[in-house]
């Protein structure tokens, strides 16, 4: 009876430590003006417009889909609903989705690598066809427009003959008639570092050509896993069809992806092989953004999540850089990819500080109850917005920013971050 009194009381004890703990956590992160005052950065950023940021004259959607539920704040319904059609007017007859479009009247005469179509005669279209993440990513922005909303006519909204409803099922249909390898059920890009847009075979290196690599990674899987699951939300008529697949994806992920003995996902599985040497190594290579969205798609556990963080801080800490948005480490050798910007080490993609997936992880990690963790892994973001008055591209491994200083990709996932944080304090604050 003793022992049993002794660990009720215990229990009891720790239960009351928890719950002053948290707290005394939701006060700290309700009383911290800087996260107010990020956020006030990012929606004056939304407001200058919708391309990515002012290095780009283009609306990405993959740098939509990011920032679309902050300009829910700011716009009219009305105007994201038309972006967003945009997007649908240009999409292939196969039934795949551009990367962004550009006012028509912005092209100049030697520019030849854009797409035109007749229901939107206004734009040019352009698409990087080393990614696989345009289709995905327009369904994600469909579903955050209408949780944000509340807009669902956009379903039925005719563009051209078809609805966008069918225009959805025909951009993941595209994905499986087009980029899904059956010897591993799972989908494919080119050769790629993590999420990036630009393979080593060429000094651009956007498009694929008998020159690719095809490569299978987690990323582009995460991403249709999540844009699956947002589909069947909005149209659970649909989720006979495509929820299965959706499970099988995420089967397949841990079964060809996930390293189980190292407590990581491997970079790439090649269809035939590498464009790197055969003595590379590039299992020791650690992808962070797609770990992320890993995560976001649910692939991972709880405990495993907490490997991942600590993995990420440990090779964060061996890099000498300054936050978890590190695009990878180690980095590829210098000269593994043409096109310069990805050369030399930690820089642009290839090792790169990147808060637009940072600031992602950030979210998750809220989401999975590793509040104090996540509020400290924000600290270093939220510091350089300030510090440079903007929230910039990319950092170097020493913190230094680089592109565009107004990415509203950055400024939208950081917003939503901050977002998260502030939403469990004000659930904890007094528990």
């Amino acid at each position: 009876m003793r022992n049993l009194i002794s660990i009720i009381c215990s229990l009891c004890f720790f239960s009351g430590f928890a719950q002053n703990s948290n707290r005394t956590l939701s006060q700290q992160i309700l009383k911290d003006t800087t996260l107010s005052a990020v956020q006030n950065l990012a929606r004056e950023v939304i407001k200058t417009g919708f391309n990515a940021g002012d290095g780009y004259r283009e609306v990405w959607i993959r740098d939509f889909n990011t920032f679309i539920e902050l300009a829910a704040e700011t716009y009219p319904p009305a105007e994201l609903k038309e972006n967003i059609l945009v997007f649908f007017r240009m999409q292939g007859d196969d039934g795949n989705i551009i990367d962004g479009f550009t006012p028509a009247k912005q092209i100049g005469e030697n520019e030849t690598d854009f797409s035109y179509s007749a229901l939107e005669p206004r734009y040019a279209g352009h698409k990087n066809t080393v990614e696989t993440d345009q289709e995905t990513s327009l369904i994600q922005t469909v579903y955050k427009y209408i949780k944000a909303t509340g807009d669902r006519t956009i379903l039925d909204e005719k563009v051209g003959q078809q609805t966008v409803t069918q225009r959805m099922e025909r951009a993941m249909q595209f994905l499986m008639n087009n980029r899904y390898s059956k010897t591993y059920g799972l989908i494919w890009g080119a050769t790629t570092a993590d999420w990036g847009d630009v393979q080593p075979e060429h000094g651009w290196g956007v498009d694929i050509d008998k020159n690719t690599h095809k490569a299978i990674d987690i990323y582009d899987n995460a991403m249709l896993i999540i844009a699956l699951d947002n589909l069947t939300e909005m149209l659970p008529q649909l989720r006979a069809k495509w929820g299965p697949i959706g499970k099988a994806l995420a089967k397949n992920c841990q079964i060809h992806l996930w390293d189980a003995k190292a407590q990581k996902y491997i970079p790439h599985i090649y269809l035939e092989d590498s464009p790197f040497p055969k003595d590379f190594d590039e299992r020791g290579i650690y992808y962070f953004g797609g770990t992320a969205i890993a995560i976001e798609a649910g692939l991972l556990t709880k405990e495993e999540v907490k490997i991942s963080l600590e993995e990420m801080v440990l090779r964060v800490k061996q890099a000498g850089a300054a936050s978890i948005g590190l695009t990878i480490y180690p980095p590829y050798p210098a000269g593994f990819f043409e096109n310069k910007i990805m050369n030399p080490e930690y820089s642009y993609q290839n090792g790169g500080d990147w808060t637009w997936f940072g600031a992602r992880m950030i979210t998750q990690l809220v989401q999975y109850g590793f509040v104090e963790q996540a509020y400290e892994q924000l600290q270093p973001m939220i510091l350089r917005v300030l510090k440079n008055k903007g929230f910039y591209e990319w950092y170097t491994v020493d913190n230094k920013p680089k592109g565009s200083g107004t990415f509203r990709g950055s400024a939208g996932v950081l917003y939503n971050a901050i977002a998260s944080l502030e939403q469990w304090a004000n659930t904890h604050k007094h528990k």
